[in-house]
């Protein structure tokens, strides 16, 4: 895939993640996004689970920030986040994407994992999926292709990397709804 599927995905990212739509990134939206999907998998708001979820979006809003270069409690307008995540995916590279994502994948594992084994199910992998708006009819074929070794379970690095060839535009399969 080129370089244009993965900016056309990160445009779709800005455009997600601007809960409030009002054309830029603040805070609150990715306080916002982690209540959305707390709330659509049914979780109790003040969890340690959710509460991890908040404070690896707000890890994520933070170092983003610092990237655009917008000070603390900032607003990133579309540009920036686009040049930001860009630089991250295309000058920096993985390990930079792994720093800034890790986190809120880790996070999202422990509020997924119902049966508290350390893995996403594919069950629990469309629950993951359908509470970040993609439709559950297409759940099972999208874990088909992403558990790569066919042992029926995601670990925090298979997610990640999930997550990670998907926004550098090497996965065909939908994951932000």
């Amino acid at each position: 895939m080129s370089t244009a599927v993965a900016n056309d995905r990160l445009a779709k990212r800005f455009e997600k993640w601007d809960t409030d739509g009002n054309g830029v990134l603040e805070a609150s939206d990715f306080q916002g996004e982690a209540a959305r999907i707390a709330q659509n998998l049914g979780k109790i708001a003040d969890s340690p689970e959710v509460q991890e979820l908040h404070s690896a979006f707000q890890g994520l809003y933070q170092h983003l920030a610092q990237k655009a270069g917008v000070p603390a409690g900032g607003a990133i307008s579309r540009e920036q986040f686009l040049d930001a995540t860009g630089e991250m995916l295309f000058k920096e590279g993985e390990a930079s994407f792994n720093r800034a994502l890790s986190p809120i994948v880790k996070a999202l594992v422990r509020l997924c994992d119902d049966n508290h084994d350390g893995e996403i199910d594919a069950r629990e992998f469309q629950g993951w999926l359908t509470a970040v708006g993609v439709p559950a009819s297409q759940a099972g074929e999208i874990f088909q292709k992403v558990d790569r070794n066919g042992d029926g379970k995601l670990s925090e690095d298979e997610l990640l990397q999930t997550v990670r060839d998907f926004h550098f535009g090497q996965l065909e399969v939908e994951l932000l709804g």
